[in-house]
């Protein structure tokens, strides 16, 4: 039989859940603290007071107060002291932000990255340079906590390489060189994660963003192709090395289009930008091309309107295997499948009733993303303070 937590372990987990409360939710009063942890007054003034000490919160009357007697203390993240790096790396952007404790983009750089882009070396210099300047501005006594970058590609979580092309010819240790790049910017590396950037997008959401409350997610995300990240019962599914999640490769129409990736008929070949472009006879490439036929569309443009149709319908067909085989509680469309959601919304939603089980189709509500297109580059950041949000105090005086 295990033995049961000492006094010290459970102080050390509410210390943890204390703060990963404010972190997601903000500023937060006592009373409200002692009430969703189920903890005594004394014990939540005990822990706010360790916290306090330890650099990570502090205490305030609220501004606001104007009931008759004692107000209830607000336990506020210190956000310009303890932050974290995210960096997103994206199909046609660089995306690298200072996130302070609570989720708080102190400082935010974004460059655009020409596709097929693949050199380390040119893709990491914009993050270490970013890195380096805003270096200069940050108080002496602040904390960095962690560092994780959202990449849209496949990774290998056990040493951070990244899959550069679906069929993985290409591997590039990514983590060495970010963690290169920030010795030689910082002198030394803060601890380094990194992730699929549909994984981080649904962990952001989930935990901050439009699907806060539901343990049971999909997120899709759309750009040259097409990823998605799973949360099952609260927890990420992440699969063998972290490589779940590749939806764009679930084949749906064996006689379609070959795919990048060596198959035939993936989802990404009827639903992705390509997709929709070539299905609207025009040309170009990314979100600009995507919105061109978008807009078209809503002008009355026939053929804008037929593709869009077109691939509403895959995109329902897909979704509603996908729904009948985890059943969530929510589905969420990024990237530029929320653009193709928002305009072929009656698509999608017919093909899912025809094809989703009652069961278990019923209850999906179909959602965009509230933390919008840095949804994945706030899930990096929240990956950054994890190692903070497990134990704060060894933490903070590491």
């Amino acid at each position: 039989m295990r033995a049961a937590p000492s006094q010290e372990e459970v102080r050390r987990h509410n210390l943890g859940t204390l703060l990963r409360y404010v972190h997601l939710r903000g500023p937060t009063s006592r009373a409200e603290l002692t009430s969703s942890m189920g903890l005594n007054r004394s014990t939540i003034g005990a822990l706010t007071s360790d916290l306090i000490a330890a650099g990570l919160v502090t205490e305030e009357v609220p501004r606001d107060h104007g009931r008759a007697g004692r107000p209830s203390l607000v336990v506020r993240p210190r956000a310009e002291r303890v932050y974290s790096y995210a960096f997103s790396l994206e199909v046609d952007r660089l995306v690298a932000a200072r996130v302070g404790l609570g989720g708080v983009v102190l400082d935010r750089q974004e460059v655009a990255r020409p596709r097929g882009q693949r050199a380390q070396q040119k893709v990491v210099a914009p993050f270490a340079e970013f890195v380096r300047e805003v270096e200069k501005t940050v108080p002496d006594d602040a904390l960095c906590v962690g560092c994780a970058a959202a990449v849209g590609a496949m990774v290998r979580q056990d040493d951070g390489s990244v899959k550069l092309c679906p069929t993985g010819e290409v591997d590039e240790p990514f983590t060495t060189a970010i963690a290169e790049s920030l010795m030689a910017t910082r002198g030394s590396t803060p601890p380094l994660a990194i992730r699929s950037g549909a994984d981080l997008a649904a962990l952001a959401e989930h935990a901050r963003g439009v699907a806060a409350g539901c343990n049971n997610v999909i997120y899709l995300h759309g750009d040259a192709g097409v990823s998605g990240g799973v949360i099952a019962g609260g927890r990420p599914v992440t699969g063998h090395a972290g490589h779940a999640g590749e939806v764009g490769h679930m084949v749906v129409n064996p006689q379609g289009r070959p795919c990048g990736c060596g198959s035939q008929g993936c989802w990404e070949t009827e639903i992705g930008e390509h997709a929709l472009i070539r299905a609207a006879g025009r040309d170009g490439t990314g979100r600009a091309a995507v919105l061109t036929v978008v807009d078209a569309a809503a002008r009355g443009d026939a053929m804008a309107q037929s593709a869009l149709r077109h691939v509403g319908e895959w995109l329902g067909f897909g979704v509603a295997n996908l729904v009948n085989i985890f059943n969530p509680e929510m589905v969420i469309f990024g990237g530029t499948l929320r653009d193709i959601y928002l305009s072929a919304a009656a698509q999608v939603r017919g093909k899912l009733a025809k094809m989703g089980l009652a069961a278990l189709r019923d209850h999906v509500r179909l959602r965009t993303p509230s933390l919008g297109d840095d949804a994945s580059l706030l899930g990096a950041a929240d990956l950054a303070f994890e190692r903070l949000l497990a134990d704060p105090l060894d933490t903070a005086a590491g």
